[in-house]
Order: structure tokens, then C-alpha cells, then sequence
């Protein structure tokens, strides 16, 4: 489980990104660009990690994040499958997109989700099964795209994998 109030919990930076996924609160940053109040503590204060669009990226620029790498190799996690749960915030009138996948050690990437536009100025929950079988390990990887506004962005907090794996 990562709630982002002390780090990233091991998620790194996807060497495919164009830039970074930020850890941030509402309280040092401008109204009107992202979520008023984190997920986890519902107060400003509250961390969350979040992409805005602006002139330093270009519409359709990618900033990725990958979990740790998930075994298996528990048979649990097999027969279950095993479960991601989220919070997101999409808002703006030029919102990009998230996308979220699987990804094998061979590097093949599985989409899980892909999210488009404007999704309302609320924190939203999504639970996506893990999918596939045998003993690969994997890990799963947040893509956020710009889009064309500059105030519009994304945020993701409470990131959890079931027990499971």
C-alpha cells in the first residue's frame, strides 16, 4: 500500500517516461490545478503524486511510474489473480489521458485501463485485476499523457495491491 505521505513507496520513474510524475499537496500549488485535498487524509496537506500539463511538456508527452516487481510465485496469487486499487483525479476541459498496464520482465505491456478527458473534479476509485498465469514476474505501470490545458492534470494516491501477491 502507498499513500504518499512519506515517499513513493518504491515506485521509480519508468525509464520510458518523457518527464516525472510529482509527489505534491494542494497547499503549495495554485487553485484550480488539481484535486483541493489529497485522497488518503482529505486535507491539503495530504500527498498524492500528480502530472500537470503546461508549456514544459507537449501534448501527448508521457510520464510513467512503475511498481516494484510482483511475484506469481504465491499460489494465491494465482488462483485470486490478485487486485490493484487506486484513487485518481482527472479534471480539466483538456485533460489527457491515463493508461494503466502490465508489464512482464520480458517487457511485454498488457492495458489494464485507459482513461481519456475530463473524469470530474472528485477523487475516483478503480479496482483492476491482475491479469495472466504461470510464474512471471511483473510489474504494473501508470502512464500519465499531457493534454492541452494548462491548469488540467492527473493524480493518483492510495495505491494498493491485494494481499494475495
Amino acid at each position: 500500500h502507498c499513500n504518499f505521505e512519506f515517499d513513493l513507496c518504491g515506485w521509480k520513474k519508468d525509464e520510458n517516461g518523457d518527464f516525472d510524475w510529482n509527489l505534491r499537496t494542494s497547499s503549495t500549488t495554485k487553485m484550480g490545478s488539481g484535486p483541493a485535498t489529497d485522497h488518503t487524509l482529505q486535507e491539503p496537506s495530504g500527498h498524492y503524486i500528480f502530472i500537470k500539463s503546461s508549456f514544459l511538456q507537449l501534448p501527448g508527452q508521457k510520464a510513467r511510474i512503475s511498481s516494484p516487481v510482483l511475484s506469481r510465485r504465491n499460489k494465491n496469487c494465482k488462483v485470486c489473480g490478485g487486485v490493484i486499487l487506486f484513487y485518481y483525479h482527472m479534471y480539466g476541459a483538456h485533460i489527457g489521458s491515463l493508461i494503466v498496464y502490465q508489464r512482464t520482465m520480458a517487457k511485454h505491456e498488457n492495458i489494464l485501463l485507459n482513461l481519456t478527458g475530463n473524469q470530474g473534479n472528485f477523487w475516483q476509485h478503480k479496482a483492476l485485476i491482475l491479469a495472466g498465469d504461470g510464474d512471471e514476474d511483473f510489474q504494473v505501470v501508470f502512464e500519465g499523457i499531457a493534454g492541452k490545458g494548462p491548469k488540467d492534470g492527473i493524480a493518483l494516491d492510495d495505491l494498493t495491491f491485494s494481499r494475495e501477491c
